[in-house]
């Protein structure tokens, strides 16, 4: 093994590895990787999707103005004015 290997900066070792490996000769229990699921939770019942935007900084200062005023992120702030829109 390269001595360099890291998984967040700790080295990984020999021993990680094998007692990696037993784990997986022994099996996994898959309910419960279904359960721990990857990334943000969902929004609703179908899959959301991510948009880019490109504000100025002006733009950028006063979402975020706005958003510590209302106690909000920025993402709620958009949507919330989106909502209006199709309101």
């Amino acid at each position: 093994m390269d001595e360099g290997e890291t998984i967040n900066g700790i080295p990984v070792t020999e021993e990680q590895i094998e007692a990696w490996a037993a784990e997986a000769e022994r099996g996994y229990d898959m309910r419960a990787l279904k359960k721990r699921g990857r990334g943000r939770p969902g929004r609703g019942a179908e899959a959301s999707q991510v948009i880019a935007l490109r504000l100025t900084p002006d733009e950028v200062a006063a979402l975020d103005a706005r958003a510590a005023a209302e106690h909000k992120t920025r993402s709620d702030l958009i949507r919330d004015a989106l909502g209006k829109l199709t309101a």
